[in-house]
């Protein structure tokens, strides 16, 4: 698989779009607030939970963001010291705080939503409606097989890493 000439193409292509999708990126080209590119993944977040129904915690958004407790605390206090993010009691268990975005951090959450699809029209305005449908539904599957892919802890070697047990 190392030799394959597509997924050495994939991969270029995954890099350059990281690059050129940062969050700080188009954070500054959508001409939102100047917050770092951190706080839009804390707020991707619990955009994301907020959709599936799920609670947020500082917990589950440091483990969302791979990052440690700590740096995550640092994270959600910067957005809430931002007006983005509000600190919540959890109804069931009082013991709990949970996270949800304020009316400023749904606006900025959208504002960059909108820019972003009109990125995406402009980079695919020649392409036709079924072509657009294609690429979203195996784009869709990939990013499915990567989270997968992590799950199961795929090593270097490409086959499920040792875990500590």
């Amino acid at each position: 698989m190392a030799g394959n000439p597509e997924l050495a193409a994939i991969e270029r292509a995954m890099v350059a779009i990281r690059r050129s999708q940062r969050r700080r990126s188009l954070a500054a080209l959508s001409g939102a607030d100047p917050v770092s590119g951190a706080v839009f993944d804390v707020l991707d977040v619990i955009e994301a939970a907020e959709a599936g129904g799920e609670p947020v915690t500082v917990g589950a958004a440091a483990a969302a963001l791979g990052v440690d407790q700590p740096r995550a605390s640092r994270l959600v206090a910067a957005a809430v010291e931002a007006g983005l993010v509000r600190r919540v009691a959890d109804q069931a268990d009082g013991r709990r705080t949970l996270l949800e975005r304020t009316a400023k951090g749904r606006e900025l959450t959208e504002r960059v939503h909108r820019f972003r699809r009109r990125v995406f029209a402009a980079a695919m305005e020649d392409w036709s409606d079924a072509e657009r449908a294609e690429f979203a539904r195996l784009l869709s599957r990939f990013v499915a097989g990567l989270e997968r892919a992590r799950r199961a802890g795929v090593s270097e070697a490409g086959t499920p890493a040792c875990r500590p047990g």
